[in-house]
């Protein structure tokens, strides 16, 4: 964690891979920090290794991984696994909503960022500073001013 932590992104990754070697078992812990690692790289590769190993765990459905993987996949431009991962998780926090919405804005797909940021409303999920951010980005750059008008409503609502 350490490593990760202070941006030596490689140094961490390669521990994993070692503890790996030397059959110490991760944990639900263990498993964001890593995928944070690939993400900073951006290391899709082992990112998708890493999935692996969490599926064969059966820590694809703990929430923290699960935001873990969604955020990796959308930094490693893997948009559509990390949707994936969204679509398949039993249970979501304003965490994984607004991780999947900031993939999709950061790279291009607006109109699916707000489709999302509406239907997080719809599940009475209530967003945060980060959340805004990537819908006013994807309202910006689809320039619909209306839209835009709608989020600011939000932002007042929510405080």
């Amino acid at each position: 964690a350490g490593y990760a932590q202070h941006g030596q992104h490689m140094v961490a990754l390669t521990l994993f891979l070692q503890m790996q070697q030397e059959c110490i078992m991760p944990n639900k812990i263990t498993f964001p920090i890593v995928l944070k690692a690939c993400a900073s790289l951006p290391s899709l590769e082992h990112g998708i290794q890493i999935h692996t190993v969490i599926s064969k765990m059966g820590f694809e459905s703990d929430v923290f991984v699960g935001n873990a993987l969604i955020d990796m996949y959308s930094k490693c431009r893997s948009v559509v696994d990390a949707r994936q991962v969204f679509d398949n998780m039993p249970k979501r926090d304003v965490v994984t909503w607004s991780a999947m919405i900031a993939g999709y804005a950061h790279h291009g797909n607006s109109e699916e960022a707000l489709q999302l940021f509406w239907k997080m409303q719809g599940e009475n999920v209530k967003p945060k500073y980060g959340t805004f951010l990537s819908v006013l980005k994807a309202c910006a750059s689809l320039t619909v001013l209306e839209m835009g008008m709608q989020v600011h409503a939000c932002i007042i609502r929510c405080g």
